[in-house]
């Protein structure tokens, strides 16, 4: 078995420095965007404002437009199928989804994710890119309902719920945004579904 030499950190260190780098990147990374746009932003630049070479630029984010994406969610697409997962199935699809996404909500609340929305308008390639985002949000919902609701006849129908459902994260976000965080991001979240509760009760 291999052990860990003396001059080696340990994990935790690694870990923490490693969370601490990626953090900088993802700083820097935003600052440049706003103050000389997305598209004139390089790799070599930012890894310079960093204060890492360019490789290990490589070795944190694959691309510049990582650092939007991880400044974007906080790690909620990785925590979304746990959490999902532990909702109990004897509840509603849907309001497993609102358990669920008022959950994880807190995760949106930072300064960077205003910043990245914002980006994220500054051109098409990126608001195409933001679309995919929400799909891929939506795609990871639905993979974890598929185990929570085995039965293959249900899968239309959850499909339709995880539409639903991110659709609804997707207002509570703009809303969010558009009252400068007045509120915890939870707030607009519930608001949301009272909403949509109220639009199916309204239905003839």
């Amino acid at each position: 078995m291999d052990m860990e030499t003396a001059s080696d950190p340990p994990q935790g260190l690694r870990e923490r420095k490693r969370h601490e780098t990626a953090g900088r990147i993802i700083e820097k990374g935003l600052k440049l965007f706003v103050k000389n746009g997305y598209e004139a932003t390089t790799v070599d630049v930012i890894a310079e404002a960093a204060g890492i070479s360019r490789r290990t630029f490589f070795h944190y984010f694959k691309s510049k437009e990582a650092i939007l994406l991880a400044a974007h969610d906080s790690g909620f697409r990785e925590a979304l199928r746990p959490a999902m997962l532990a909702e109990s199935p004897d509840q509603t699809p849907l309001d497993a989804a609102r358990r669920c996404l008022i959950k994880l909500a807190s995760r949106y609340e930072t300064r960077e994710s205003i910043v990245f929305d914002r980006l994220m308008h500054s051109t098409e390639a990126l608001r195409a890119r933001k679309e995919a985002v929400f799909v891929e949000i939506e795609h990871i919902m639905l993979e974890a309902m598929y185990e929570l609701w085995p039965s293959p006849a249900r899968r239309e129908g959850l499909r339709l719920v995880a539409m639903v459902a991110i659709g609804t994260l997707r207002l509570a976000l703009e809303k969010w945004k558009q009252n400068d965080a007045a509120h915890p991001m939870a707030y607009y979240v519930r608001q949301g579904f009272m909403l949509l509760a109220r639009q199916f009760r309204n239905c003839p």
